[in-house]
């Protein structure tokens, strides 16, 4: 089996896909989005405590089990122990999961690239009525970019019982995205501010969470990829490469991110301002040029105790212009990646090219994360005996991605966000932490510390280090343990789970409590992947026993 396995062609084509795969959509959107939270630069202090002790040395670690065994992730961690298949099956599931929402982003974002080359951009403008007396009342009341996300992108319903048939549009370009992954899995593996906030436990969380996902660990990719390392690939060095590399461009999209919303904060001022003034010059019929920005707070109270009345009359017209509060708006996820960033883009010189650029981008990150999902998927698949003996590789991908464009169809309803969002929060968070809890226990005290060292010593010709057998026995599972503990107590103590509805009449969101029945798929969400550990260990034992009542007699 060993001489038969592809091998990468170089480590350096290795490094590239493993960073291909972690550096992925929430680099742009969530870590960004958790600096501005909890202090801005202070945030990096626990986020690079927790990259040490958690980050690298869960990384290394599923490197290290891949090259080792060298198979997908659930014969690799059945290997290690007949018990533990349903450690890999859990991670194909979870993957399962994640490949079937995850690619919608990226038909969200050909969509987006395909609108790129009109001018002008079609999120800069509202458009007009039905009588064209004037602009469309959604869109004036939310914003010219949040109309082209809700009502011209998602086209979405006012709930999520109300999901509508599958829209074309949508539809089509999720195809073309599953599409171009088939067509990349085909080429093989030859080619794929404040300090005291550091007081706030929530960001020590935040920041370990932000690690543990950025890195995609649990989800078998990383163990897939090292399967097809040489045995003496020095994995130890790529886990550090590919960490660093991972957070470097998560620190450098946040400088992006917070010019933008610099930038999108001041002309956002700046035009409430210049609409405020020629609220009140028409009003009261003042001078042009006499109202500035600098006198404008000055003259509003002159006009309120000067003329009571008229004032009174359009006082609820007059916005509060406020920089600091613009500022301190706070967006991640969809919201950030298709709302905000198209909002300053509209607003650029040569809006096109930068629209294109920004969309193109998008476009790679999410492909390159997919071909880490779904190889995390097809390898323990193609490694089958059963499965590969009677369908080719190409065969059994072409089946995993029709599948995965089928369900993804769901995403494409009118209600199609609603269950991306309870896919995005729900399908994998508490699955992974438990799956790599189990991973780490399983290496070190199953398998063994020592005898895995020696493995490795074999593999790479060196010792290891103290650091990553102590990060390896007591930190990272401490840590882990402590992320679980929080997230079911934050579930408890949340009471009933809730979802940010579209108001078209507001236009804006609104909360409202979910359905029993998407309650019911959140819960059967979480236990598909975890119930397959102890489901695959006791279905193992039962098996032993039979064989061992079976031969008992003979023996």
């Amino acid at each position: 089996m060993d001489k038969a396995r592809p091998l990468w062609d170089t480590p350096l084509q290795f490094v590239f896909a493993c960073i291909s795969y972690a550096v992925g959509l929430g680099n742009v959107w969530r870590f960004p989005y958790l600096c501005q939270m909890y202090g801005g630069g202070s945030f990096l202090v626990p986020y690079l405590i927790m990259l040490i002790v958690e980050g690298m040395p869960l990384l290394y670690l599923e490197l290290a089990v891949g090259q080792r065994m060298r198979q997908g992730s659930i014969g690799a961690w059945r290997t290690i122990s007949p018990y533990l298949g349903g450690v890999g099956v859990a991670s194909v599931v979870v993957s399962f999961f994640l490949s079937m929402y995850y690619n919608v982003v990226n038909a969200w974002a050909f969509w987006y690239l395909f609108h790129s080359f009109q001018d002008p951009l079609p999120w800069s403008v509202c458009p007009l009525n039905s009588n064209h007396t004037g602009y469309d009342e959604e869109c004036e009341k939310a914003s010219s970019t949040q109309y082209f996300w809700y009502r011209k992108t998602l086209n979405i319903s006012p709930s999520i019982q109300e999901s509508g048939p599958v829209q074309w549009e949508p539809a089509l370009c999720l195809i073309l995205a599953w599409l171009l992954v088939y067509l990349c899995i085909l080429r093989g593996t030859e080619s794929t501010g404040k300090v005291e906030q550091l007081a706030n436990p929530k960001a020590w969380i935040n920041a370990a969470t932000q690690i543990f996902f950025s890195l995609g660990l649990g989800f078998g990719s990383l163990i897939a990829f090292a399967s097809y390392n040489k045995p003496s690939n020095n994995c130890q060095k790529h886990a550090v490469i590919v960490s660093l590399i991972n957070s470097s461009t998560s620190i450098f999209a946040s400088v992006v991110t917070f010019s933008i919303y610099g930038f999108k904060a001041t002309f956002n001022y700046e035009s409430c301002l210049k609409k405020v003034i020629l609220l009140l010059t028409n009003a009261f019929d003042l001078e042009d040029g006499f109202l500035t920005a600098s006198n404008l707070e000055q003259v509003k109270g002159y006009l309120a105790s000067a003329n009571p009345s008229k004032y009174s009359e359009v006082l609820p017209q007059i916005k509060n212009c406020s920089l600091e509060s613009e500022l301190e708006t706070a967006v991640q996820g969809t919201g950030l990646a298709f709302i905000v960033y198209t909002e300053a883009i509209k607003n650029m010189e040569v809006s096109q090219l930068w629209s294109v650029l920004y969309f193109f981008m998008l476009l790679m990150l999410g492909i390159g994360s997919m071909l880490g999902n779904t190889a995390a998927i097809l390898t323990p698949l193609t490694d089958s005996k059963l499965i590969s003996s009677y369908l080719p590789k190409e065969a059994i991908s072409g089946l995993v991605c029709l599948i995965n464009c089928a369900i993804g169809m769901v995403f494409t309803t009118k209600a199609g966000n609603y269950w991306f969002d309870i896919f995005n929060d729900y399908a994998a968070t508490l699955s992974l932490l438990l799956i790599v809890l189990v991973e780490t226990i399983a290496v070190c005290y199953l398998y063994g510390l020592r005898r895995f060292e020696n493995d490795l010593k074999a593999m790479m010709g060196h010792t290891l280090n103290w650091y990553w057998k102590v990060m390896w026995a007591g930190v990272s599972p401490l840590i882990i343990i402590s992320l679980l503990l929080f997230y079911l107590s934050d579930y408890i103590i949340t009471g009933t789970l809730q979802y940010q509805a579209w108001d078209a009449s507001q236009g804006q969101l609104v909360t409202k409590d979910y359905p029993p029945y998407a309650l019911a798929i959140i819960g059967l969400l979480v236990a598909a992947s975890i119930m397959c550990i102890p489901l695959v260990a006791l279905g193992t034992f039962i098996k032993h026993r039979l064989k061992q009542r079976a031969t008992g007699p003979m023996a």
